[in-house]
């Protein structure tokens, strides 16, 4: 429950057709299982207590009271218990038959849902025994073993500890119809939706089942359990998997396979699910109209993470979606060039090449670009200006880049130049400090200004999401540019685009010099090295990379606090950083990101490929005297 993780499981316990009381026992048992797991939610499946292939022994009274009576006892055994339980029956009220799910905590049925859609298809015929939902006419609660039981389609469930914990029911084939009641609940609050399902099994259905579910819960950004029935149920027409399934936000979480019954666990996320509709101002106001809303309590504990915290969250962990996606972002940022220097008219696009990731990234842009273009790749013009700190290594890999690539290299060096500045400003050369570093990055962008002036081009950027995060670029120096084709791509996603063009170019000397830019340390070579290797590395100054689009992309893509960033944190990166570790750097992250928003604002145009971006025209509006206060409190209670 804390940081508003619910542990949530779904079944398809074993049950015996018309033998209310073995059902009840293996609801019981299921009950058991989520609750000796630290589930704070279990749902099973539709009709679970007298079995969904009963047919016309729903017309038995003696089949309708064993139902009911294993309803009261199941009630009564979830005393004591903090799991919420949402269970399919079949109950009589004024002279119908309804298909419901009755949701139990605490010794109490909370409410009861009934089936809005019956199918009356195919092997299908609900109709004949159940009403709908939609034609029940009497009041909102109905007086059921000794209780006041909410009853209605539009019941809301709502955790007092946890706001945004709201949960509400639908039944089966409610989600297979073209405005599925699960559609009306999230619009009124609901983050969390269940269904108590029978679905048979087909050949293809499986596919389908999952990809409605998975579709519901990104269409709603909510979490969504589904709990199918299985053994026991009648083969005489049809077979049961127990498919059961949990997504969340457009994301399959967990899933059981077909005829095992077994019990699908993991934990739903409601914080950043509510985050996720915040920001997204289409989604309406919750709309509560017309609903009940039933309150209920659950301790809040730490819930113990089964789902999988992905350190990397920008780069897809599957290699073949990672090679998909590494395609379409190095289109994507071609394009946005190639539309630039076309609307321009522009001869030749200029960059600083240093034999690093970034500018070896914004090459390989520039140069499909030209491709895109019809143009020859001799109108890049790639600048090496060698300073300082430039090593043998670094300047070698960049010449040899170019070569390759097959465009124009033009090497400026800048010692001179920068010496000559630090004599007019009065500045002592041994001095080797902030000014020392900054005047050589701010000569190298009025070299490059200057020859894309002088060839009739513009200044291509090549400065990352993760350098603009933490303010890592000398303002007015790499900080800017005619167009920024690296600003929306995290460093740890940087690296995988450099390899993807190793591993595809088909040119053996480049993918050879792209693997050795691959494993040369990230610095910006602006201090000296006595022995000429790369002295001054960045993750020593400011944090590893990973760390920091770690923390990026939570902070950002879901307005996590500090606490719960570190939490996931030490999930994901368990055995690699410890937690002082994890403080120190997330805590240079939120100083850092809030003292150098002024960068930020005036960024050089360049195309957004993902979801976290920090342009100050789209995705990220902030002041730049906004205070960090609040942010590095929370972390230094967390020392």
């Amino acid at each position: 429950m804390k940081y508003g993780f619910i542990k949530v499981a779904a079944a398809s316990p074993a049950l015996r057709l018309g033998d209310t009381a073995y059902n009840l026992e293996s609801a019981k048992a299921s009950l058991d299982a989520a609750e000796h797991l630290g589930a704070n939610l279990l749902v099973l499946p539709e009709l679970h207590l007298t079995g969904y292939t009963c047919g016309d022994l729903f017309y038995s009274d003696l089949l309708l009271d064993g139902a009911l009576e294993a309803l009261g006892a199941l009630r009564d055994y979830t005393a004591g218990k903090r799991c919420l339980l949402v269970v399919g029956l079949p109950l009589r009220l004024g002279g119908k038959l309804y298909n419901c799910a009755a949701v139990l905590q605490g010794g109490k049925v909370l409410g009861l849902v009934p089936k809005t859609v019956l199918p009356n298809y195919g092997e299908f015929y609900e109709k004949r025994q159940f009403t709908s939902g939609a034609d029940y006419q009497g009041p909102a609660e109905i007086p059921l073993l000794g209780q006041e039981i909410p009853f209605g389609r539009d019941l809301l469930f709502c955790c007092r500890e946890v706001p945004d914990y709201r949960l509400a029911v639908e039944i089966c084939e409610d989600l297979w119809v073209a405005a599925p009641p699960s559609t009306r609940h999230a619009v009124a609050g609901a983050t969390v939706l269940v269904n108590c399902s029978a679905s048979d099994e087909t050949i293809g259905k499986a596919e389908y089942r999952r990809s409605l579910v998975v579709g519901q819960s990104a269409r709603l950004m909510a979490g969504y359990l589904y709990a199918d029935a299985g053994c026991g149920e009648s083969t005489t027409d049809m077979v049961f998997a127990g498919h059961n399934l949990i997504a969340e936000n457009g994301k399959l979480l967990a899933q059981t396979g077909l005829f095992t019954n077994d019990m699908a666990v993991t934990e739903l996320d409601v914080c950043r699910l509510a985050a996720e509709r915040r920001r997204t101002n289409t989604w309406p106001a919750a709309d509560t109209a017309g609903y009940t809303v039933i309150p209920f309590s659950l301790p809040v504990t730490q819930t113990p993470l089964t789902r999988f915290i992905d350190p990397h969250p920008f780069v897809p962990a599957d290699s073949a979606e990672r090679s998909e996606r590494c395609e379409a972002i190095l289109a994507m940022q071609a394009e946005g060039l190639r539309r630039r220097l076309a609307h321009i008219g522009c001869r030749t696009a200029v960059l600083g090449i240093s034999g690093g990731l970034d500018s070896t990234l914004a090459l390989l842009v520039t140069v499909r670009a030209m491709d895109l273009l019809g143009r020859p790749r001799t109108d890049t013009v790639a600048v090496t200006m060698p300073g300082f700190g430039t090593t043998d290594r670094t300047r070698g890999n960049a010449e040899i880049l170019c070569e390759r690539l097959g465009v124009t290299l033009r090497t400026v060096p800048i010692a001179e130049s920068v010496r000559q500045h630090f004599r007019d400003i009065g500045h002592d050369e041994a001095v080797t400090d902030t000014t020392y570093e900054n005047a050589q990055a701010r000569e190298r962008t009025q070299v490059l200004m200057d020859i894309a002036n002088q060839q009739n081009g513009i200044v291509v950027g090549t400065g990352d999401l993760s350098e603009l995060a933490l303010g890592w670029a000398t303002y007015n120096g790499d900080h800017m540019s005619m167009y920024g084709v690296n600003g929306s791509i995290p460093k740890t996603l940087v690296r995988y685009l450099v390899r993807h063009a190793a591993d595809t170019c088909g040119d053996e000397a480049l993918a050879a010099v792209l693997s050795d830019i691959l494993d040369t340390p990230v610095s910006p070579e602006l201090l000296p090295s006595a022995d000429g290797s790369i002295g001054q590395k960045t993750e020593d100054l400011v944090g590893p990379y990973e760390l920091h689009d770690f923390f990026l992309y939570h902070f950002i893509r879901y307005g996590c606090p500090p606490q719960k960033i570190l939490y996931l944190a030490e999930l994901a990166f368990a055995g690699r950083y410890d937690r002082a570790e994890i403080l120190r750097w997330l805590r240079t992250f939120f100083r850092r990101f809030f003292q150098q928003q002024f960068k930020r604002s005036c960024l050089p145009d360049g195309p957004k490929v993902g979801s976290v971006t920090l342009s100050p025209r789209g995705d990220w509006r902030m002041p730049s005297d906004a205070c960090a206060t609040l942010w590095l409190q929370q972390l230094d209670a967390l020392q």
